[in-house]
């Protein structure tokens, strides 16, 4: 199974996940994400998740100085998002349960 695919069918899930832990900038939601085991998610993607989630109303942003180059444009979750991040995470949860039912009983 191409991993890819399920990849781009939870990275809303997966970025709204991790903005629920903390604020962040793009780079570092990034690499968060690929720290959690996310090894293949492309920056580009994930930058253009920010930016649909914000245009969506499910991000606040703002912008932070930064000592190493550049300002950093920081997103963090609303109310909006944090809503929309259980509602997610309750769909997810479910088709977990789901599939692994489905694979337990395959096994059988």
């Amino acid at each position: 199974m191409d991993s890819s695919q399920l990849l781009k069918g939870v990275l809303d899930l997966a970025v709204l996940a991790v903005l629920d832990e903390r604020d962040g900038y793009g780079y570092d939601v990034v690499r968060r994400l690929r720290e959690a085991g996310l090894v293949e998610v492309g920056d580009a993607s994930v930058y253009g998740t920010l930016r649909r989630l914000f245009k969506a109303g499910a991000l606040t942003s703002y912008v932070m100085a930064s000592d190493e180059g550049p300002h950093r444009k920081y997103y963090g979750l609303n109310e909006t998002g944090r809503s929309m991040y259980a509602a997610q995470a309750n769909t997810w949860n479910s088709f977990v349960a789901t599939m692994a039912s489905l694979l337990k009983e395959g096994r059988g």
